[in-house]
């Protein structure tokens, strides 16, 4: 079996006296994509947020890939190794391509270092035709691939995604649903917060539900205890 990417010990955190997140024990392996499912405000994209370090929570033990990390520092490194992909993700002023190639530049790639992975990464997507198209006046739909693009040329070690296909119509669900397919397929770490029968029910998709803050792992490969 491959080896664990994130090992995690009593996460908790409240809002005032309700707890949002009571996780006792999550063990996730490299390679593998899991689904979190439950219901509305039962946990799920603060618990995504914790991970990708946006949201605060008291975190007993983070372990990514064999190190110790302290969540209240949480380091520049592992910005670069985690991704969160938001359910309304926010596209910057510019263009399409400035907007995937941001991160790269980011880190301090040259342009001419950037232009191949952009150009693979718009055509993985399904971008091309709009290129020209003001990232302001693009679709739900339209703005969830961009983001995707954005996400995967950056080639982390792990992709937090965050209701990819809520409110988008048929069309542009199936263009999404194939990316992500195609991000499962590639053996990436994924973890999606989604309701979508067709994500959940995947192969090799394990299912983590998310009640009240704490995970049912309803998978081999995933167990709270």
């Amino acid at each position: 079996m491959s080896d664990s990417i994130l090992v995690l010990e009593g996460v908790r955190k409240s809002f005032g006296t309700r707890r949002i997140l009571d996780v006792s024990k999550l063990e996730l392996v490299a390679g593998e994509s899991y689904v979190l499912t439950g219901e509305n405000g039962s946990g799920k994209s603060t618990f995504l947020r914790v991970l990708a370090g946006l949201e605060d929570a008291e975190v007993d033990v983070f372990n990514f890939e064999g190190k110790l990390i302290d969540l209240q520092a949480y380091p520049r490194w592992l910005r670069h190794d985690v991704i969160y992909v938001h359910q309304h993700p926010y596209l910057f002023r510019g263009s399409i391509v400035d907007n995937i190639a941001y991160g790269l530049k980011a880190r301090g790639l040259a342009a001419s270092a950037c232009e191949p992975l952009v150009k693979e990464a718009i055509a993985w997507a399904g971008v091309r035709d709009l290129l020209d198209v003001p990232p302001h006046r693009l679709s739900g739909g339209e703005k969830q691939r961009v983001a995707l693009a954005r996400a995967r040329v950056l080639h982390p070690r792990l992709f937090l995604i965050d209701e990819p296909t809520a409110n988008l119509d048929a069309e542009a669900r199936q263009q999404t649903m194939k990316l992500i397919r195609e991000l499962c397929d590639a053996n990436a770490t994924v973890v999606l917060a989604c309701h979508d029968r067709e994500i959940i029910e995947l192969p090799h998709m394990h299912r983590l539900h998310m009640d009240n803050g704490r995970i049912e792992a309803q998978s081999s490969h995933a167990a709270e205890v």
